[in-house]
């Protein structure tokens, strides 16, 4: 298996447009963990003003699939997950933490946290999700 290194998977999720349109960023990766960062700003909110769900699980599903990745290898992708929305999300950041639960030869199993961050960096648990990340096979 090749070893990504942090550079390498921010350049892989740079590569994604929609990566770059919610403005996504890596800031930690490596040993079965990933951290996966948005900013918030209005763009991106629902109608009451806290951030969409489906920022939420965009995140979760790349922050589940970039901790596979450091076990699996680079060519990833995500076979299914879950999240359960446990409180609005509002604040200045949002962070998606990964982390690989088990790893076998046709599968990992990754648990993603996501929290907002307010301007003190006080976290609020906001979304809790879980999946199954599977090599990508050639076509």
């Amino acid at each position: 298996m090749t070893e990504l290194s942090a550079d390498t998977a921010q350049q892989i999720l740079d590569s994604q447009p929609f990566s770059g349109l919610v403005g996504a960023r890596i800031t930690e990766f490596g040993d079965g963990a990933a951290v996966l960062e948005i900013d918030v700003r209005e763009e991106l909110t629902q109608q009451n003003g806290f951030l969409h769900g489906g920022v939420l699980s965009y995140a979760a599903d790349n922050a589940l699939t970039f901790a596979a990745g450091t076990t699996l290898g680079p060519a990833v992708l995500t076979g299914g997950f879950s999240i359960q929305y446990v409180r609005p999300a509002g604040g200045r950041t949002l962070a998606a933490r990964a982390q690989v639960v088990h790893t076998g030869r046709r599968q990992a199993v990754v648990r993603c946290d996501l929290f907002t961050l307010d301007d003190e960096g006080a976290e609020t648990l906001c979304a809790v999700a879980q999946g199954t990340v599977l090599p990508a096979r050639p076509a």
